[in-house]
């Protein structure tokens, strides 16, 4: 939840051209402690954490974080896949929780979507399937898929080892920008239904910055 727990509805708009200078800054977060994704809008970036420690790790995230949202109106985290048990979990989630609580700290509006809030938005359904084969996508297949949608809908190719981190957050703040009224491609109503589901923050809290 961002600053407050009022739940508000997309803004519907339309994509086409638009000037720039008025465009809130949104960025987008897939959070995790080694490697965070980092988007905003035209660009991505990560931080990678090498501490030797656990705490060094955060520190380093935190940092790194902090430096891309400065001055941002509307921060969009990636939030937790309930029901997903993976060793680190519980770092994972600390983390979390300390970068909500750093843009709380700094009055920077944030709003948490799920993974499959996410994928919805990207390409229409949260249980995606191999063309082939027609077998629900997991693990990299799952991933790829998403970042082939990011390439084909924003013209954005994330390269390296952060790629998917990065089309992930990408995706997330494509959301952000939406739920304000400046989408950056035309998303069909299957895809759009995903911000609908979404607890963002005030929408005052984000346009007054």
């Amino acid at each position: 939840m961002g600053l407050t727990s009022t739940e508000t509805l997309a803004a519907p708009a339309a994509a086409g051209p638009r000037s720039t200078a008025s465009v809130p800054k949104v960025i987008g977060l897939d959070v995790a402690m080694s490697i965070t994704g980092i988007a905003g809008e035209g660009w991505t970036d990560y931080v990678r954490a090498k501490g030797a420690s656990q705490h060094s790790r955060f520190e380093q995230q935190l940092a790194g974080i902090a430096d891309h949202t400065r001055h941002a109106a509307l921060v969009v985290i990636e939030g937790a896949a309930y029901g997903h048990n993976n060793q680190g979990a519980d770092a994972l989630a600390a983390m979390r929780w300390m970068v909500r609580h750093a843009l709380w700290k700094r009055r920077i509006p944030y709003a948490v979507v799920t993974p499959g809030q996410r994928m919805i938005y990207a390409v229409g359904t949260a249980a995606p399937t191999d063309p082939e084969t027609g077998k629900r996508l997991k693990g990299t297949g799952l991933k790829a898929i998403l970042r082939q949608a990011v390439a084909e809908t924003y013209g954005i190719t994330t390269e390296g080892p952060a790629r998917y981190d990065e089309a992930d957050a990408y995706v997330l703040m494509a959301m952000g920008l939406h739920w304000l009224g400046y989408p950056l491609a035309v998303v069909a109503d299957d895809r759009r239904r995903a911000l609908d589901s979404v607890r963002w923050p005030d929408r005052e809290a984000v346009t007054a910055r």
